[in-house]
């Protein structure tokens, strides 16, 4: 990787502007940098990447503390490895979710004198995580201090600060929707009578995206726009965006789904808040993740900080969506057989690199119908650079895919009908047997999670052992989740449902109609990286028996890419396993065979075939052995 960016300047700059009684009333013994923008995001417009600049992390998830003497960042084990790459001396990095790791509140409690001021931007922390915190540092004798007149990163960044995106916004049509905009915000209406609430002030971008059946360009990856929205209950929508970014097109859209929508300015919402607040009767119901500067506006006894309706519709994927995001899955596994059968003959020639690997990748997703994008920057990763668990190349990392070293590649697509996040990692040449054993485990782990059969709403916290225990058998693991939400031509991270070791409190459990992915994996550090990553979706279940008529359901996985068979140890396998990876490679060749054979991508096809013959229980070195290990 290339050298960590020097950041003692920007250090020095930022502890001056700390106690610069210009830009805060008395002087803070420590400031609080978040790596999300005022609306939570997880991925970020470059105007809005605080936290890579003053630190020089530039991972998506991570949050930084500066005090007089000391400058860290918390961040999990997805990150550990990049974090300690790239950031210089004058940080110290802490590991969440390693036992014994204290928290931002304990350290600050523990490392300042009392009396101490925190101090942070109110509008990058939401509020869940402001009281909290708020809390363990009263209890130590410190305050914390929302600082509303400025940034402080930004003062630091100044002149040299991107400029906010100005990308137009298009309507998605019905036909990919399923739902007209005015449907759903008469279901979330239904919802917020039913709390009491007469109006609802949403944040987060995607939930607006989805709500309003329209797609932006302001954050890379991310269909999404810069805005607020505010429903009222009179069936009225407020939204606050840069009108610049509002066409004829998006004005007839709403005429056409029959939705009334006042726009007004991006910057206007505090002072519309500050002006309608004082006429609600009724409740006022915001996002839980919303920041903390916007929920503090809202009066403590007429608050609901609750998840917001939409979030959770758009968690339960409609009929429409369904398919959408099948048929993407298909197109965009042919896209992939075409990489890997152009890859397995191109690698013998030396010349193909971890970057010039992904931008042919992508020009295979070009050719698909209903391709927009890439869902997130690919993650084409040799070696010990797939240990790195998101690692993305640059020139000064790019390394030579070759027959020695084991390959992972994570990418996704962004299609018209749909988000595709696939990860498969194969060897060009000889693995080694722990290799092989490495990535068997982590098969085993996908397929019990896979073909797990769970009641439903039960949280997908509660099935992350299955695909862990594999791994764990041997001393083996992985620090990071193993599930996600996905979204319809939307953000590739969806919550607010996952599968991790972690709670996730804002998780209505599973049900009917929700997608995630099924991600475990392997990784050692400055060797290589394993992880195989499928999405799936969450279908009905047939059971013999029903324990007090509760619904039972199981996974329907909808990638449909070959897992490379060479890499597994046939004789770990069971006889299930062996025919779910059998069923799960005739379902390729039947799904994606048809159309590159209608592409004409007869090499790809012949790939396809190849990379899917059936495997025999216990096959090895010629011999078969049958399930209990005795050969014949």
């Amino acid at each position: 990787m290339p050298p960590p960016k020097p950041t003692g300047h920007l250090l020095k700059k930022l502890r001056s502007l700390m106690k610069n009684v210009k830009y805060v009333t008395e002087p803070l013994q420590a400031y609080i940098i978040p790596s999300c923008d005022a609306h939570q995001s997880e991925y970020l417009a470059d105007c809005d990447k605080r936290r890579a600049f003053i630190s020089g992390f530039t991972g998506s998830a991570g949050t930084v503390v500066v005090t007089e003497q000391h400058a860290c960042l918390w961040t999990d084990g997805r990150y550990f490895l990049q974090a300690s790459k790239e950031m210089d001396d004058n940080w110290t990095l802490i590991k969440e979710g390693v036992p014994g790791t204290l928290t931002q509140g304990a350290w600050l409690a523990k490392m300042l004198p009392v009396g101490s001021r925190v101090g942070t931007d109110p509008s990058l922390m939401s509020y869940v995580s402001w009281k909290p915190l708020q809390v363990h540092l009263e209890a130590a004798g410190h305050a914390l201090v929302p600082i509303f007149s400025a940034n402080l990163v930004d003062l630091v960044w100044d002149q040299e600060k991107p400029l906010p995106p100005t990308g137009i916004i298009q309507p998605l049509d019905i036909a990919y929707t399923g739902k007209s905009s005015h449907d759903k915000v008469e279901d979330v209406q239904s919802q917020m009578r039913e709390k009491g609430a007469t109006m609802l002030i949403v944040t987060a971008l995607d939930e607006i995206a989805w709500l309003l059946n329209l797609r932006g360009s302001d954050i890379p990856y991310n269909p999404v726009f810069f805005s607020y929205l505010v429903i009222t209950g009179n069936s009225h929508v407020h939204l606050f965006i840069d009108e610049g970014k509002i066409t004829h097109a998006v004005r007839s859209h709403f005429g056409d789904e029959g939705l009334q929508v006042t726009i007004h300015a991006y910057e206007k919402l505090h002072s519309f808040l500050t002006e309608h607040i004082a006429e609600q009767e009724g409740r006022i119901w915001i996002g839980n993740n919303s920041s903390y500067g916007l929920t503090a506006l809202v009066p403590e006894k007429q608050r609901i900080v609750e998840i917001t309706p939409i979030a959770l519709m758009k968690a339960v994927k409609n009929p429409v969506e369904i398919q959408g995001l099948t048929n993407a899955h298909v197109r965009d596994a042919a896209a992939l057989c075409c990489y890997f059968a152009w890859l397995e003959k191109e690698v013998l020639r030396g010349t193909v690199t971890e970057i010039s690997g992904a931008n042919k990748l992508e020009e295979f997703r070009r050719e698909q119908e209903d391709y927009v994008g890439l869902s997130f920057a690919t993650i084409s990763s040799v070696g010990p650079n797939g240990a790195i668990i998101h690692y993305q190349p640059s020139p000064e990392t790019d390394r030579t895919i070759t027959t020695e070293e084991i390959y992972l590649c994570d990418s996704g697509g962004q299609y018209l009908d749909g988000t595709t996040d696939v990860t498969r990692t194969i060897h060009l040449g000889t693995p080694s047997q722990y290799e092989k054993e490495c990535f068997t485990r982590v098969f085993k782990g996908q397929f019990a999670l896979g073909s797990c059969i769970f009641p439903s709403k039960i949280k997908g916290n509660c099935l992350d052992t299955l695909a862990r225990k594999p791994l764990w058998d041997v001393g083996l693991d992985y620090l990071h989740g193993t599930g996600h939400g996905i979204g319809a031509y939307l953000n590739v991270h969806e919550g607010p449902i996952g599968v991790s070791w972690r709670t996730l409190p804002d998780d209505p459990g599973l049900e009917e109609g929700m997608f995630l992915s099924n991600e475990p994996g392997y990784y050692e550090d400055g060797k290589f990286g394993i992880r195989l990553e499928n999405i799936v979706r969450i279908v009905p279940a047939s059971t013999p028996y029903n324990f007090k008529e509760r619904e039972f359901l199981t996974f329907e996985t909808i990638t449909l890419v070959p897992i490379q068979t060479k890499m597994l140890v046939p004789e770990v396998l069971t006889e299930k396993e062996v025919a779910y990876l059998n069923d799960y490679h005739a379902m390729c060749r039947e799904k994606v065979g048809p159309l590159l054979k209608k592409l004409g991508h007869q090499e790809a096809r012949e790939w396809l075939y190849r990379e899917t013959e059936p495997i025999a229980i216990g096959k090895c070195n010629g011999k078969v052995m049958h399930a209990d290990h005795s050969l014949v």
